[in-house]
């Protein structure tokens, strides 16, 4: 069994969360007390790697460079904090950048961490949990809307929970380059910007519409720059307004260039991407019907710090919460799942028990595991066959909450892994903790095939070097014929990669 210590952060622990947007990098860093987290430090730097994608989508070399130098800057702060107590998440930008790996396999070496890519609605429910952590509890329902700089994510909610979440490809960056390219602020570049934001808005239905929600809030980015202008000239603190916004936009016009742009609280970096951002904010006030705005201190950033400590309790971790949704939606046995998700966890407890995992890690490895297993059989939904095609294709595709890209590819590549030749996996065979988990996988199936509680007394499951060993009891095969018939097919299919399992008799 597993016994080390659990790994949720105690009173005063720091936390650090990097958000690597479309147009600026953030750093926080937070101190945990109590349960809520005071800031100790903030970092931002304007990197508009949304800027910098060429026409085939990947990210120009000088945009790579200039989001390696920043996180370099980033890493030499965070040096000497514990890894479960980091998360760094990059969002639009790189979600569309066919290259993203190599920037991402450079982002770790510099920050010294993983950084994950989050899904569209993942993006929405953290920044939806950062603004609500700064806003009292109440019963109203709130509209939180966030404008990138390649995407504007749309919330509704009451509480903590999220109800309607949308992600839409409409940012200021993007917006800027597409509609006031030259730099040149003219009437006609205006309309068009913002009717071609409102033609996208209509995608959202009828979730959003004003009658659905009490009172709206705008997060981070563009909310913030543009209220820091308006509150210059006399507008309310925290608050935007159509006649603010529209004040604004004859500003902007009246000046005519960005480069001659000379308003108060407008910071030099906003400014090639202001015009952009505020056509979109002026169709969203059209479109939602919305009156006022009210600024939000949250962000997503500090939805990322909260979910850290949600993911330390399992009780809190939403992602559990998505995989039963899952398994529910789709009509799983639940008992089988079950069933092959408990043998898969004594199986992964056999096999890492000489591994020296890092404090919490082991936990991580086997919760996923887990996951994997209680969905290994949603493909059936579909059909029963080629389930594990199915089953995967889902996975990748439906976005539950609480997930990374990153993770839910792993639990697409140990759905598909369960049953499929292992040759037609694009999945890398010499990460040994990902073999430790597809074996285990693929060993629960077999085991309970007959969809029975299978009797693991007295099997031993190892890995030496590049060979996995399961040991049986002498009189296992005659007492299971057909699951050591399966056994044999097992090591006939690990011949076509870099491994071997090998079954013994003791």
């Amino acid at each position: 069994m597993d016994n080390q210590p659990n790994n949720t952060p105690s009173n005063k622990t720091l936390l650090a969360a990097i958000d690597l947007g479309s147009n600026s990098f953030r750093l926080e860093i937070g101190r945990l007390d109590s349960g809520h987290i005071e800031r100790v430090e903030y970092l931002k730097e304007a990197v508009r790697q949304g800027g910098d994608l060429d026409e085939d989508r990947n990210l120009t070399p000088e945009a790579i460079e200039r989001g390696v130098r920043c996180l370099a800057r980033f890493g030499e702060r965070l040096q000497g904090f514990d890894p479960a107590h980091v998360r760094a998440v990059a969002t639009q930008t790189l979600r569309e950048a066919n290259n993203r790996e190599v920037f991402l396999k450079l982002a770790k070496k510099a920050l010294g961490f993983d950084v994950e890519v989050i899904s569209g609605m993942e993006e929405a429910r953290l920044i939806y949990q950062g603004v609500n952590r700064f806003l009292p509890q109440s019963n109203e329902k709130r509209l939180v809307l966030d404008i990138g700089g390649r995407s504007t994510e749309f919330i509704l909610g009451q509480g903590f929970e999220a109800h309607h979440t949308a992600s839409l490809h409409v940012g200021s960056v993007a917006w800027s380059l597409k509609h006031f390219s030259t730099g040149e602020f003219t009437e006609k570049a205006f309309t068009r910007a913002e009717i071609a934001a409102e033609s996208i808005f209509e995608t959202l239905g009828s979730n959003f519409n004003h009658k659905q929600w009490d009172i709206a809030y705008g997060a981070s980015g563009t909310v913030g720059a543009v209220a820091d202008i308006l509150v210059q000239y006399g507008r309310p603190v925290d608050t935007i307004t159509k006649e603010g916004l529209h004040w604004l936009r004859e500003e902007l016009l009246r000046t005519r260039y960005a480069e001659k742009l000379r308003l108060e609280g407008l910071r030099e970096d906003r400014k090639p991407v202001i015009a952009g951002g505020l056509s979109i904010l002026i169709a969203i006030f059209e479109f939602l019907q919305i009156e006022t705005l009210n600024v939000a201190k949250g962000a997503l950033r500090h939805g990322l710090l909260y979910d850290m400590l949600a993911r330390k309790n399992d009780m809190l971790d939403l992602r559990n919460a998505s995989i039963q949704r899952l398994a529910r939606k789709f009509e799983v046995d639940e008992n089988q799942a079950d069933m092959v998700a408990t043998v898969a966890g004594k199986l992964f407890e056999k096999i890492s028990d000489d591994v020296n995992f890092a404090v919490g890690e082991r936990q991580t490895h086997a919760r996923k595991l887990r996951w994997a297993a209680l969905l290994h059989e949603i493909g059936s939904f579909i059909s029963p066959i080629d389930a594990h095609l199915h089953g995967a294709y889902l996975l990748e595709h439906t976005e539950p909450l609480g997930f990374a890209q990153s993770e839910l590819h792993r639990l697409s590549s140990l759905i598909l892994g369960h049953r499929a030749k292992l040759k037609r996996i694009e999945a890398d065979f010499s990460d040994r903790i990902f073999v430790m988990q597809l074996i285990c996988l693929r060993l629960a199936v077999i085991l309970c095939h007959a969809r029975q509680m299978p009797n693991l007394r007295g099997m031993q499951l190892r890995m030496e070097n590049n060979t996995i060993f399961l040991t049986t009891p002498n009189s296992w095969a005659e007492k299971y014929p057909q699951s050591n018939y399966l056994l044999d097919e097992e090591s006939l299919a690990w011949q076509k990669t870099i491994w071997r399992f090998v079954t013994i008799s003791n």
